[in-house]
């Protein structure tokens, strides 16, 4: 039961596999350690094209779909979430200028970005919003020929090293829109220091790739970075959650398959009372158990991916992609600790940095809890109970 790729899409694993494959375990203990950002890793999928993989080639990209950079993400997702993290937002972010930008603004935001130039990060969650995004309030008020901005974001990951923004705010504040979801505008700006501050959250993995509280004071920008109309923001960042949920989950099959290999191995080769503890049924099952619920993943993040790049409604597709490929990374690394034992409590065996990163895919960037009731309103047709 495998993919069925055609020589393209296998040449784009094999491609990316030989990047990932000059960073080995030991480079990302070294990450885990000092938290320096991988740049090297980023730098190196940046010359490979693959920030492009589903941007127009009129731009500088692929012009592929997003199963092929599900593909990417899969392979870069067998590195663990900070390899992910490092390079997913040049991946996907943009997604709302693709599908809302001027001619002009796509011609001067994407080429640099997928050339590795600019480093983009996602302005959205905040403190008092949390995963309700008609709730924020972040306001940017129209000032002539530009716009001032004023608020918080919190989780905004990249932001030390990034020099661009992808911004969600509210030009007219929630009680004086006629619904939740109008009033909301998005910009694609720059970074500016110093009208922002930013402070790292100091957090339980994935420590090469920052996280950041951000503290916007009166920063300005032109209306020519505001991306769709002003008010219809929604629609805009709608346009890039399927897609993430996707990528998202295709980057934690491949952490789920690594794990799973990692156990695998070491169930093979260690030996207790005079046999190999993978000869042991209590060992065999929840390793097969996973395998087919992997397997299963698999199948479910592709279709949703094929149909996106079919133009398809495919919210319940990809929500249900992401919640199965979560659980099943969890899953794998925490079955990959135990099968360790004792040294799977050790970095150097490497298992439990993927146990400590899994436990993100059950809150970011939505909670289960969110998608399984998105899933039983829209597949079940239960009352909205959010």
């Amino acid at each position: 039961m495998t993919l069925q790729l055609d020589e393209t899409q296998q040449a784009i694993r094999e491609s990316v596999a030989r990047i990932c494959g000059e960073f080995d375990d030991s480079y990302w203990l070294e990450r885990d350690r000092d938290g320096r950002f991988p740049e090297e890793f980023a730098q190196r999928v940046a010359e490979g094209g693959w920030f492009g993989v589903c941007m127009p080639e009129a731009y500088g990209g692929s012009g592929l779909g997003i199963t092929e950079a599900a593909l990417v993400m899969q392979e870069i997702g067998k590195l663990g979430a900070a390899a992910v993290s490092s390079v997913h937002i040049n991946i996907f972010g943009l997604q709302p200028v693709v599908g809302f930008g001027s001619d002009e603004q796509k011609e001067r935001m994407l080429p640099p970005l997928i050339a590795g130039k600019h480093r983009a990060c996602f302005g959205v969650t905040e403190p008092d919003a949390g995963l309700d995004t008609t709730s924020i309030s972040t306001r940017a008020r129209r000032v002539g020929d530009h716009y001032v901005v004023n608020g918080r974001k919190l989780w905004t990951s990249t932001a030390q090293t990034a020099d661009h923004i992808l911004l969600v705010t509210r030009t007219t504040p929630k009680e004086e829109a006629k619904r939740p979801v109008d009033g909301i505008t998005v910009f694609y700006t720059r970074l500016d220091r110093e009208k922002i501050e930013v402070r790292e959250i100091e957090k339980m993995a994935r420590k090469a790739v920052d996280s950041n509280a951000l503290f916007i004071d009166g920063l300005e920008v032109p209306e020519k970075d505001r991306i769709g109309a002003e008010g219809e923001g929604f629609k805009v960042l709608l346009h890039g959650l399927n897609a993430e949920r996707i990528l998202v989950a295709a980057g934690a099959l491949g952490a789920a398959e690594a794990a799973l290999e990692k156990a695998a191995g070491y169930a093979r080769e260690r030996q207790v009372f005079g046999r190999p503890i993978g000869k042991n049924q209590a060992i065999q099952h929840p390793l097969a158990d996973i395998w087919m619920r992997l397997r299963a993943a698999e199948l479910v993040t592709y279709n949703a991916a094929r149909m996106f790049d079919d133009g398809m409604p495919c919210g319940l597709e990809a929500n249900s992609a992401r919640y199965l490929a979560g659980h099943v990374a969890y899953d794998a690394a925490f079955r990959a600790v135990r099968v360790h034992g004792g040294m799977g409590f050790a970095k150097e065996y490497h298992v439990e940095r993927y146990f400590r990163e899994s436990v993100l895919n059950f809150i970011a960037p939505v909670s289960e809890e969110l998608i399984l009731s998105h899933v039983a309103e829209k597949a079940l047709g239960m009352p909205k109970s959010y």
